[in-house]
């Protein structure tokens, strides 16, 4: 195990985190709502440092990110244990549960093997990567030292600090916006919206931004908060991509997947005052990106795959 940052000892044994916003008082021998932050004898240290449930080579779309080196390839890797608990999880194994298998890879390995396959550079993803945050950030610095860039697929709960001392090394974000209600947030996630929308505006000045919205049957796909949500996204920028994703029942969610019309209707709610709006995880995905002034077709996608690109007639 690794010696975890930020942190503080407690009375007795016990140790506060302070690396997300729940920012967990810990006893001796327990971990913190993110399942991987471990107080042994008084100190707090990262139990998946240098561990990782998966490696792949993945298209920048599949992120999502459609703005950043699109039809490129880039070094995924992710681990156990997520600081969120939505009951639609849908990567539940590895983010829910400590039991998937792990296997070792230093930072040093992670970018060799970037370099090795030609990739743009490596994606932290799959889980949340803030609670990796201690592997994330010497990876990131040796990617950026060898001309790699460094994307972080998050959902966006994180403290200030550890956010600050992370950006520097980052090119791109997809930050997952999963309701624009706090309510929501409490009953499903057990997180706080205004700590995702302060990672979002704190990272929208500093890197590449994509945001992703999860569209769950009956929970926060009402007409109203996809217009709340656009017009928080409009008041930022409104040329920050917005990809509506669509939901299927895992975990312990029960609700129907979402129909492709909820889908379709966001995509049109959305695009009335944003520029980039895409819809993803269906068949019929609107992922071709068009000139948002004359409508005309600028890269053609099918899935993941780049088809064409340039000014398409």
């Amino acid at each position: 195990m690794q010696t975890a940052s930020f942190w503080e000892k407690q009375n007795g044994d016990k140790v506060k985190c302070f690396l997300c916003p729940h920012n967990c008082v810990i006893p001796a021998g327990k971990h913190g709502i993110c399942k991987v932050r471990v107080n042994d004898n008084g100190a707090l240290f990262s139990s998946i440092y240098g561990e990782t449930t998966g490696v792949g080579l993945d298209p920048i779309e599949k992120k999502p990110l459609y703005h950043f080196f699109p039809g490129s390839q880039i070094l995924s890797l992710g681990t156990n244990g997520c600081n969120l608990s939505c009951t639609f999880c849908q990567n539940w194994q590895i983010s829910q549960t400590g039991s998937t298998e792990r296997y070792k890879l230093s930072s040093d390995s992670a970018v060799k093997l970037a370099l090795k396959e030609s990739a743009i550079g490596i994606a932290y993803t799959y889980n949340e990567p803030f609670i990796w945050f201690e592997y994330v950030l010497e990876t990131a610095k040796k990617a950026k030292q060898s001309g790699l860039k460094n994307v972080l697929v998050t959902n966006g709960f994180v403290n200030p600090a550890p956010l600050n001392e992370l950006l520097p090394y980052i090119d791109a974000m997809n930050i997952d916006l999963k309701s624009i209600s706090d309510e929501y947030y409490l009953e499903t996630c057990n997180g706080k919206l205004a700590s995702v929308k302060r990672t979002i505006e704190t990272a929208v000045k500093r890197c590449h931004v994509e945001i992703t919205n999860l569209l769950v049957t009956g929970r926060n796909d009402s007409e109203k908060e996809l217009m709340e949500l656009t017009d928080y996204i409009f008041s930022l920028d409104k040329e920050i991509p917005l990809h509506f994703s669509r939901y299927f029942p895992l975990f312990r969610a029960t609700e129907p997947a979402t129909p492709v019309l909820t889908l379709q209707n966001a995509a049109k709610i959305a695009s009335c005052k944003l520029s980039y709006v895409y819809t993803g995880n269906l068949e019929d995905e609107k992922s071709s990106t068009l000139c948002p002034s004359c409508r005309t077709e600028l890269i053609r996608r099918k899935g993941y795959s780049i088809e064409a690109s340039g000014i398409l007639h």
